[in-house]
C-alpha cells in the first residue's frame, strides 16, 4: 500500500465530522420512524470520532488505528462498519477540497 500523504489529520477531520453529527441529530429528532438502530450505529461512530480526536493518530497509521479501535470494542462488527464510514469520510475530505473546507469550518449546517 503506498504511503498516506495527508493534508489534513485525521484528528481535524473527526473534530468536523462530529460537528457534522451533532447537525444530522437534528434531522434524526424530527423523524416518525422507530431510529434505535440509528442510535446504535451513531454511538459508535461517535465514540470512534471522540477518541480519534483524543488520540490524534498519525495520518499513515489512520486505517491500522481504525481497525485496531474496532476490534477492542464490545460490537466489533458495528464499529468496524462505523470505521469504514469515518475512513471513507477523511480520503473524502482529502480529495474533495470543499468537504474538507466544511469540515474545517465546523460543518456549518441550518439543522442544529
Amino acid at each position: 500500500m503506498a504511503p498516506v500523504t495527508a493534508a489534513r489529520r485525521p484528528a481535524e477531520v473527526c473534530r468536523g465530522l462530529l460537528a457534522a453529527l451533532d447537525a444530522a441529530d437534528g434531522r434524526r429528532k424530527r423523524r416518525k420512524r422507530d431510529q434505535t438502530p440509528d442510535l446504535i450505529g451513531l454511538g459508535l461512530k461517535r465514540r470512534l470520532l471522540e477518541r480519534a480526536v483524543a488520540d490524534d493518530p498519525d495520518p499513515g497509521a489512520f486505517e491500522a488505528w481504525l481497525l485496531e479501535q474496532s476490534l477492542l470494542s464490545e460490537s466489533p462488527g458495528g464499529a468496524r462498519a462505523m470505521a469504514i464510514q469515518i475512513l471513507d469520510e477523511w480520503r473524502l475530505a482529502e480529495a474533495a477540497r470543499e468537504f474538507g473546507d466544511w469540515l474545517a469550518g465546523g460543518a456549518p449546517s441550518d439543522d442544529r
